[in-house]
């Protein structure tokens, strides 16, 4: 049937490395920095919080949860971004082995679960921005410090710094990926220290006391945690993004994906431990800025400071590489012919996709203005979550339709890591709200309307 029709795997690498495509820049140094610069933002500095009211003082066992999950379909990721160095992650895997429907229904999930990642990181990006200037004495008006309804007793009608932070990225972004990847890997560094700082001064006001009990909420507080907090862990995936930019892709990917993976658990693990040491943790009700609070309450105020500035920068990366990875999968599918044809357009100059970088920019942008953070937050999860199950499931499809195929990395243990990862990440979706599925459901049926309505008559494939 034509819509599981598949392109052709040779065909494809053979396109991603035609002259005059995307420039091919980064190194291992570069997809490392870019991984924990789109996994280290809102996650650490803002969902810690949350989740510590879920699990209490047992949070970094959620982190490992959460982790456990995404390294095993880390490992199918590095498996396919190494064999296939195509722009477009999961959704061009899935058009070579599981069929056109299929990449188009996941293609439509990632631009749910990019765009909607960069809104929600550009939302709490604002929080700590609003909050720094007003240690100046700076204060925008109520009206354009918040989405519509977000905070309660307060007329709120649009969030201005988190669209102009979008404004800004996809500015940069559109001038190319080298000034882009340079740019990251700084703001990656002083942010990474930052976090550092904080376990240094943290660990010295860490109480034994604030532990206990453990489990207050037992293994359900523990998972529902877990699928909260998973979304600190997205952003390693939007690495495979930019195959067709890499240097060596076979070598470089794979280090790249585990590789900013492991970084972020460890400091996710420690950092969550430190904090509900500090503060009793259901003091973080109601606090978007749970790091620098435990640093307030252990009388550290000035590494507070240093805390408030790096969490901008860190979840400015998150922003800008997200937004980045968003732009790829994008192009992927304008250049299979199921979008618009303008939107594969490279520009001349800058060899990027200038034109589908703005439109991507603006639109979630105005997302991130007016819709509020926790609704964002769930429903990427969702998007990303089915990814992981999806591209799981297909390495093991790939195996068996190509075992001749040149693997350069190998998944270990297939197909009980791929069934690991379907497993668990199935186990977090059923801890997420019913209004969540419905919300993921109505997204997915509007994507099978444009298909069969649009993007099935003009599929290069037909």
């Amino acid at each position: 049937m034509s819509i599981f029709r598949t392109k052709n795997l040779d065909a494809m690498v053979a396109a991603g490395r035609h002259p005059g495509g995307l420039k091919k820049v980064l190194g291992p140094f570069d997809l490392v920095l870019m991984g924990i610069g789109a996994i280290v933002g809102t996650g650490i500095f803002v969902l810690t919080g949350t989740g510590a009211l879920t699990a209490g003082p047992a949070l970094p066992l959620s982190f490992v949860i959460a982790a456990f999950a995404c390294a095993f379909a880390a490992l199918c990721y590095a498996e396919f971004a190494s064999t296939v160095p195509v722009a477009g992650s999961i959704y061009t895997y899935s058009y070579a082995t599981l069929g056109e429907l299929v990449a188009w229904m996941i293609g439509w999930d990632l631009m749910l679960e990019y765009g909607l990642a960069t809104s929600a990181v550009s939302v709490g990006w604002s929080g700590y921005f609003q909050s720094l200037i007003a240690g100046v004495g700076w204060h925008l008006p109520d009206a354009l410090t918040a989405a519509p309804g977000a905070v309660p007793g307060k007329e709120t009608y649009f969030n201005l710094p988190a669209l102009l932070i979008m404004l800004v990225l996809t500015w940069l972004l559109s001038l190319g990926v080298r000034e882009s990847a340079r740019l990251n890997n700084v703001m990656v560094a002083i942010k990474v220290g930052v976090v550092l700082l904080f376990i240094l001064v943290g660990a010295r006001h860490v109480q034994p006391a604030n532990w206990q009990p453990f489990m207050p909420y037992g293994h359900t507080g523990i998972l529902s945690a877990a699928a909260l907090v998973f979304f600190a862990f997205i952003g390693f995936d939007a690495v495979t993004s930019a195959a067709e930019e890499v240097k060596r892709p076979e070598r470089d990917l794979p280090i790249g994906i585990i590789g900013s993976l492991a970084v972020c658990t460890l400091l996710y693990v420690i950092v969550s431990g430190i904090m509900t040491g500090i503060v009793p943790f259901k003091q973080f009700e109601g606090v978007d800025h749970p790091v620098s609070l435990a640093l307030k309450f252990a009388g550290e105020n000035w590494v507070a400071g240093f805390v408030d500035a790096g969490a901008i920068l860190g979840m400015t990366t998150v922003i800008l590489v997200m937004l980045y990875g968003q732009t790829r999968v994008i192009f992927a599918m304008s250049r299979d012919g199921l979008l618009p044809k303008r939107l594969s357009s490279i520009h001349p100059k800058y060899g990027t996709p200038f034109f589908a970088t703005w439109v991507v920019g603006i639109i979630f942008g105005l997302i991130a203005a007016l819709i509020p953070l926790d609704t964002l937050a769930k429903l990427v999860n969702m998007g990303t979550l089915a990814a992981f199950c999806l591209v799981s499931v297909a390495v093991v499809v790939l195996r068996k339709k190509r075992p001749d195929l040149h693997r350069a990395f190998r998944c270990p243990g297939v197909p009980v890591i791929p069934a690991l990862a379907v497993i668990c990440c199935l186990g977090l979706m059923t801890y997420l709200s019913l209004e969540t599925w419905l919300a993921f459901g109505a997204w997915l049926l509007l994507g099978l309307v444009v298909y069969f309505g649009y993007a099935r008559k003009r599929s290069l494939l037909n």
